[in-house]
C-alpha cells in the first residue's frame, strides 16, 4: 500500500522533497510561505487516511522554501478517529520513501508543567507513549527494513541539533521568554484528561499531553 502511495505521488509531483512538515491544527498556514507549490487532497491520494477533525485541510501540500524541496501535511490522524497507529503513521513512511531526510512535527497540546503559560511554545525532548504500554505501537507487527531495525533506540528520538537550532532562531526573534523545552504525553483520546490524570501525568515527568503520535 505503501509503495502505490509513493509511486503515484512520485508520478504526479516533480518535487522531491528532503523536509517534510505535520502541520497540528490551525497550523495549516506554515505551508503559506512555499514557492512552487502543488497540493493534492488526501482523498485524491491512493491508500491514504482522511482526516475528520476540524480545522484539519486534508491536504498535502509540496513546494520549496529557500531551495530545500519540502512537504507539508495540512490534517494528520489520530487513534480517536478510529485509525490503527499503522494508519496513523502511514504518511511519515510515504515520506521516508519518497527521501524525506527531516520531519518537523508541529501540535496543539496540553500543558500540564505549573510553569507553562497559554500559548507557550514547548520544544519536545523526550516523550511517554502511554497507549505504546497497552500495546496499541505503530511499530507492532512484522519489521519493515525499509524503514528501521526491529528495536530502535528511542534515548535521542528529538535531534539535539534542531532543537539547539529552534532555540537559537526562537532567540534571535526575540521569542525566548515563551519557548520551553519539555516531555510530551501521548494518550488516545478523544476525552481531555480528568484532574487526577494530569496530576498522575505530573507525577510521571509529563510536562504537556496531546493526542498526537507521528
Amino acid at each position: 500500500r505503501d509503495t502505490e502511495s509513493n509511486k503515484w505521488l512520485l508520478n504526479h509531483t516533480s518535487h522531491r522533497p528532503k523536509v517534510a512538515v505535520i502541520c497540528g491544527s490551525g497550523l495549516g498556514l506554515l505551508a503559506d510561505g512555499a514557492a512552487n507549490k502543488q497540493t493534492f487532497r488526501y482523498q485524491d491520494i491512493p491508500n491514504f487516511p482522511v482526516s475528520t477533525v476540524a480545522g484539519h485541510e486534508g491536504c498535502l501540500v509540496f513546494g520549496t522554501i529557500e531551495d530545500t524541496s519540502c512537504v507539508f501535511m495540512q490534517g494528520h490522524f489520530h487513534l480517536y478517529e478510529g485509525y490503527s497507529l499503522c494508519q496513523v503513521t502511514f504518511p511519515v513512511r510515504i515520506f521516508k520513501l519518497m527521501g524525506v531526510e527531516t520531519v518537523l512535527v508541529t501540535n496543539a497540546s496540553g500543558g500540564i508543567c505549573p510553569d507553562f503559560k497559554v500559548g507557550d511554545i514547548m520544544l519536545i525532548k523526550d516523550h511517554i507513549n502511554l497507549p505504546g504500554f497497552a500495546g496499541q505501537h505503530p511499530l507492532c507487527g512484522p519489521n519493515d527494513e525499509r524503514f528501521g531495525i526491529r528495536f530502535p533506540c528511542m534515548s535521542d528520538a528529538y535531534s539535539k541539533d534542531l532543537r539547539r537550532l529552534a532555540l537559537d532562531v526562537g532567540s534571535e526573534l526575540g521569542c525566548s521568554d515563551f519557548i520551553r523545552e519539555g516531555v510530551y504525553c501521548m494518550v488516545s483520546g478523544p476525552n481531555f484528561e480528568t484532574i487526577a490524570e494530569a496530576r498522575m501525568l505530573l507525577i510521571l515527568g509529563c510536562d504537556s499531553v496531546g493526542k498526537d503520535c507521528n
